[in-house]
């Protein structure tokens, strides 16, 4: 009886969606006609266990003026759970770029990422992609997730 009680728990466990809330600090660069260098700060939902939406602010410097960059992407997980090596994700979405003395500018933002222990309360990640130039970030990612997961 003890072995059924504990594979209802399983099933019943497997069944629920692994949301969870994520704080991300690191640097990104974006490598362009005019590079942008700077400090990001990321703040992401997994509303479901395969996806992220994700909004990434960073302030820095564009040809030695201030500047800021803002991206918003969807992201797909490929193994959010794991709660040891790496998780990888691709995603798409948009960018914008502010800098003093010059017109905002919009991008298309597509990159590709890893993260160590996505199942994880922290790790790091690096991500590499296209958004207004060849995007670069990296950094150390923080989450919350449901009481039943840990």
């Amino acid at each position: 009886m003890p072995s059924l009680l504990f594979l209802v728990s399983v099933l019943a466990l497997q069944s629920q969606q692994l949301t969870a809330t994520e704080l991300s600090l690191g640097a990104a660069t974006v490598i362009a006609h005019g590079t942008f260098v700077g400090a990001e700060l990321g703040l992401a939902h997994r509303p479901s266990g395969d996806s992220r939406v994700a909004l990434a602010l960073a302030g820095g410097t564009i040809a030695e003026r201030p500047a800021a960059r803002a991206q918003l992407t969807l992201q797909l997980l490929v193994n959010p759970a794991a709660r040891r090596g790496p998780g990888f994700y691709a995603a798409v979405g948009g960018a914008f770029t502010a800098r003093r003395g010059a017109p905002g500018q919009g991008f298309l933002a597509v990159l590709l990422g890893c993260e160590v222990a996505p199942g994880r309360r922290q790790g790091l990640y690096v991500e590499l992609g296209f958004a207004g130039g060849v995007r670069v970030a990296a950094g150390w990612r923080t989450r919350t997730f449901p009481t039943w997961w840990l």
